[in-house]
């Protein structure tokens, strides 16, 4: 099979990446690869736990398989100075949550890219969990993969929340060093008549089985207290149910997902 070629923009983001896990000495393990198809359209679906999931879901598909994902991006990220230009290099599919309606025009960009062959990035969860645990899925991500005929490849990514974590703050010194693990797990086909609601809960059934493995094998282990371990395993961070209950709260107001 031919070998994809990464445009010279993509090349930058990647040599900018890649400098970038160097100066934070990070050890990046990651296993699953196999799961991501080497052509043809497939939804991404992440566990959004730190700002910097992004870099290492990306990061086996961009080097080794030569492959660009291209990730939903709210409209804060495209209209920053610092990141919109990052925004357009990388193909983002622009995200206005503002109406039904913008948000309908990114669920079709989506679907379009899908189609088109590309991988496409999705956080269910639509927030960064500051539990470190899955929040509620919308059902966005499965709506795309079922109407695209694509698979859903659920990724999960434990590590980076050490450096940036909402609502901790960046901890540069503590974040330096550390294990970066990344799975990708066998993928979830949706039958075109399945319920999206009940393959979002098979998906999010799914990933919170392969992040409990994550964090309990995690090299530096589940530290009793650690403000980035979950509290469900004796760590310092927030309550679920508490976390949780926010988020509903937020998202309710939103209405049905688009599609």
């Amino acid at each position: 099979m031919e070998r994809q070629r990464l445009t010279w923009k993509w090349r930058v983001i990647t040599g900018l990446v890649v400098a970038f896990v160097r100066l934070c000495r990070w050890q990046v393990d990651v296993q699953g690869l196999t799961n991501v198809p080497r052509q043809g359209g497939a939804v991404l679906a992440f566990n959004h736990h730190s700002y910097l999931d992004f870099v290492m879901l990306a990061w086996a598909p961009v080097l080794r398989v030569k492959r660009t994902v291209r990730f939903l991006a709210k409209r804060e990220i495209w209209a920053s100075p610092w990141t919109g230009w990052l925004a357009r290099w990388a193909e983002a599919v622009p995200v206005d949550r503002s109406s039904a309606t913008a948000r309908a025009d990114a669920y079709g960009a989506a679907v379009a890219a899908l189609q088109a062959g590309d991988l496409v990035a999705v956080a269910p969860e639509q927030t960064i969990s500051t539990s470190f645990d899955l929040l509620p899925f919308r059902t966005g991500a499965v709506r795309m993969a079922q109407r695209a005929g694509v698979p859903i490849v659920p990724v999960i990514g434990w590590g980076t929340q050490r450096l940036a974590a909402k609502d901790v703050g960046l901890h540069i010194r503590s974040g330096r060093g550390i294990p970066i693990v990344v799975r990708y797990g066998p993928p979830l086909h949706v039958g075109t008549d399945e319920d999206p609601a009940a393959a979002t809960e098979r998906l999010q059934e799914a990933m919170t089985e392969l992040l409990d493995e994550v964090q309990r094998d995690y090299p530096d282990g589940t530290p009793p207290g650690a403000w980035w371990v979950p509290a469900r395993l004796g760590g310092g961070a927030p309550d679920h149910d508490g976390v949780q209950r926010a988020h509903l709260a937020r998202f309710r107001a939103k209405g049905p997902d688009p599609g």
